[in-house]
């Protein structure tokens, strides 16, 4: 299997198990990892002094995370690529896939035991919507 593999980051150590597994599937595979963190607002502040502003957006905020996941997992035998992507997680992985033909999505497991379960979970709605395979990655213990 060649082509893409989707995974999505949010900062949180759960997500970075999930992105590790991901990479591992890439390496694995002879595929590319794309790394998307989401982001559901256009929320932008500007901060200044004299002449200097700097702009921070949800949107920079968000490929930041994904840039310094990318960072992380990068080996000199595996592209990664990174991005922000607009809307709610599950939203965002999905038009993501979507717009890069992905072939598969991996997402962590958090949320989808006890109450998270009933709510609902980015890795349930990933499931059920994904234009491509999904693996849902066993994040909610320690290695």
């Amino acid at each position: 299997m060649s082509g893409i593999i989707v995974v999505g980051v949010d900062g949180s150590e759960t997500a970075l198990r999930a992105a590790r597994t991901a990479k591992d599937l890439a390496a694995t595979l002879g595929a590319t990892l794309h790394v998307v963190s989401a982001f559901d607002s256009d929320r932008t502040e500007v901060f200044g002094s004299g002449s200097d502003q700097w702009i921070i957006s949800d949107a920079g905020a968000a490929e930041q995370v994904a840039r310094n996941v990318a960072d992380a997992l990068r080996t000199p035998d595996l592209k990664i690529t990174h991005t922000a992507a607009r809307g709610k997680p599950a939203e965002a992985l999905i038009n993501e896939a979507e717009r890069s033909g992905a072939r598969m999505i991996v997402v962590g497991n958090r949320r989808m035991r006890g109450l998270g379960r009933v709510l609902g979970s980015v890795a349930n709605s990933v499931a059920h919507n994904a234009p491509c395979d999904v693996y849902i990655a066993k994040t909610d213990v320690e290695d």
